[in-house]
């Protein structure tokens, strides 16, 4: 059961991250910002950490 509720809970943080990623997309390309501005938002680099630290773990075991 606890497995479940952490399993829930972390696809319920990436969706909603996910949508707040999409939203600075929509936001910036409303605005007529360069293509890199939701990259450096606060969900851009939440996500780019997310996907560069098992990268970067495995890098650093061999």
């Amino acid at each position: 059961m606890i497995q479940f509720l952490s399993f829930v809970a972390v696809l319920l943080a990436a969706i909603l991250i996910g949508n707040w990623f999409l939203d600075e997309i929509k936001q910036s390309k409303i605005k007529g910002l360069p293509w890199y501005q939701p990259y450096i938002s606060v969900p851009g680099i939440i996500i780019c950490i997310a996907i560069a630290f098992p990268i970067i773990i495995r890098m650093l075991k061999k």
